[in-house]
């Protein structure tokens, strides 16, 4: 902050051959400026600096270049990168909507009403957000236009601060001559129900509804109106014709036949239901209300699974052998996180995952007993499994770990389920033990006075039945 700014010559040159035109960029810096600081640490700060640059053969307003090679290179734009949750919130302070203390609440509701999936910390919108944001830029643009909820935040932090009144602006934000209530009751007969309920993808020739129960295919062919149900963890970037297709063959002329299981001679199916693709063993009927099913492994495609290895899914649980120290049952399965190993002995389960490389449908006990051998991965806060940022020491009351560990907000001391601020002053650096240990102590004593006060805040009133005199006390 205290060193110059750079000065930078830019440069265009602009090359007209006939009807076709080329572009060139260049940049000189004349002088550095604060740019030595983005190099300190380089071997050669001059070299650094130098390939900042990008130098331009001397040319002149008039000159023909004798061109020597022409190569035709492609170039494809790659659309915006998907938001994260540290991305959104960059964006929502950049927007001037939210604050530090809501934002929690605003990803815990996309995530928690169906508007997006997270994957590999990634937000993928959902059929329901397609819809409810189209709704709502239709026929309510100026509730749903950002600087509308900046304002909002603004108005609010004024109302908290005592320089706002909240009772007129909210009677203004519902009765005003545009409020809520007015355009609600202008648009009601405007919004068709059905239209609000679609989505319509380019490429798809096929309407998406959301119904009671979820997404659903709507497809006109001929004078029949086929529907099929979209499995629920796909969404409108993973849905293509070649899928549209298969769930209404499904629907139409039934699942995918894999073959017969080789013990019990029952037919084995290949379906696609709303968490998914499975197999299924035998048809649904009176005596087989609900078939055998096993969901597919991630990673494996439909159109590759083999009758094989569909017989191994539906064997699952494996049942690998004894340990030989415990005499526990060690078994292989797939759960809703995965493929895993356990040990059960009585009512105590003991889990490890399968690691990259691993197979759920042949590893074996020697293999099993390996996993389960590890020392379990203790989960810090959040249900992180990240190792402490620097660990501090043990607790002098019952020896366990106080480190400091890297959160959403910053970096927090942590002790078994009970996190802390970094005292005011201190850093990760600078932070001791001795420090850490008072600052979970004054959270301890916190936490303790906010349970016994919701714990003793009852109320006492006395109620008089009709013709008496005194009354009886009522806990509320």
């Amino acid at each position: 902050s205290q060193m110059a700014d750079a000065r930078i010559t830019q440069i265009a040159v602009n090359i007209q051959v006939e009807n076709a035109g080329f572009r060139s960029s260049g940049k000189r810096i004349d002088f550095p400026g604060f740019f030595r600081a983005y190099v300190e640490g380089s071997d050669d700060p001059e070299a650094a600096i130098d390939d900042q640059e990008i130098i331009l053969p001397p040319l002149h307003v008039g000159d023909t270049p004798n061109c020597r090679k022409l190569e035709a290179i492609s170039h494809d734009t790659q659309p915006p990168a998907r938001y994260s949750e540290a991305s959104l919130v960059k964006t929502l302070e950049s927007e001037g909507i939210g604050r530090p203390s809501t934002y929690a609440t605003i990803l815990g509701t996309i995530i928690d009403r169906g508007y997006a999936q997270m994957r590999n910390k990634t937000l993928i919108p959902t059929f329901t957000a397609f819809a409810v944001v189209s709704l709502l830029e239709n026929h309510f643009p100026d509730l749903v236009d950002p600087k509308f909820t900046s304002k909002m935040e603004e108005t609010l932090d004024h109302i908290a601060t005592g320089s706002a009144q909240w009772l007129p602006y909210l009677d203004r934000f519902y009765r005003g001559e545009k409020g809520l209530e007015s355009q609600v009751k202008e648009r009601e007969s405007q919004i068709n129900s059905s239209t609000a309920k679609s989505v319509i993808l380019e490429d798809l020739q096929a309407t998406i509804k959301i119904g009671k129960y979820g997404p659903y295919l709507e497809v006109s062919r001929g004078d029949e109106i086929l529907t099929a149900s979209i499995p629920a963890d796909l969404t409108p970037a993973d849905l293509n014709p070649e899928q549209v297709e298969t769930l209404l063959r499904q629907k139409t002329e039934g699942p995918d036949k894999l073959g017969l299981h080789p013990d019990t001679g029952e037919p084995i199916y290949l379906l696609v239901g709303s968490y998914g693709p499975y197999v299924q063993l035998g048809d649904i009927s009176d005596d087989n209300p609900k078939p055998k099913r096993a969901s597919l492994p991630k990673g494996v495609k439909p159109e590759d699974i083999t009758l094989e290895q569909a017989v191994g899914l539906l064997a699952l649980p494996r049942l690998l052998g004894t340990h030989p120290l415990t005499g526990g049952k060690i078994k292989a399965s797939l759960g809703r996180f995965g493929p895993y190993v356990v040990q059960e002995q009585g009512k105590e389960k003991e889990y490890r995952s399968l690691k990259a490389g691993d197979d759920v449908l042949t590893i074996t006990l020697d293999r099993a007993l390996a996993l389960l051998a590890e020392p379990k991965k203790t989960r810090s806060a959040r249900g992180s499994t990240k190792p402490p940022l620097k660990e501090l020491g043990k607790h002098p009351d019952d020896g366990e770990l106080v480190g400091l560990y890297e959160g959403p907000y910053g970096v927090y001391i942590k002790h078994g389920k009970t996190n802390a601020k970094i005292p005011e002053g201190e850093t990760a650096e600078t932070l001791t033990l001795e420090q850490a240990l008072v600052a979970l102590a004054a959270k301890t004593t916190t936490a303790k006075k906010t349970t016994t006060k919701k714990t003793t805040s009852t109320t006492t009133k006395k109620t008089t039945s009709p013709g008496s005199k005194t009354g009886k006390s009522k806990t509320v």
